[in-house]
């Protein structure tokens, strides 16, 4: 699953939907996508941040994205279990990073 992401598809589906999705699932999306960006994030943890961003951006999933109120809750639990994974490579600055760019679609 994690061959399935690409920056593009992240960045449509963030774009596109971040007042959909809201701002708890943007937020942990952005977290995981600096913290694959950053150097010193392992392999192994880049490869659970990749798998789950995959899961975000696939258009079908275990709940449909267009069922209103609970579309997200599948992202934001697959999104959360990744977070909750890789904890200690989401730093101050990878959270830096995901809050300037949560306060161009959220504030």
């Amino acid at each position: 699953m994690a061959d399935d992401f690409d920056d593009g598809s992240f960045w449509s589906k963030v774009k596109n939907f971040a007042k959909a999705a809201g701002r708890e699932v943007i937020e942990k999306a952005l977290w995981l996508y600096y913290a694959a960006q950053a150097p010193e994030t392992p392999v192994w943890a880049k490869t659970a941040i990749y798998a789950a961003l995959a899961y975000f951006v696939m258009p079908l999933d275990a709940i449909p994205d267009v069922v209103p109120v609970v579309g997200y809750t599948d992202d934001l639990g697959t999104l959360a279990a990744a977070v909750g994974t890789v904890s200690m490579y989401i730093t101050a600055d990878v959270k830096a990073q995901a809050q300037q760019k949560l306060a161009g679609w959220f504030e």
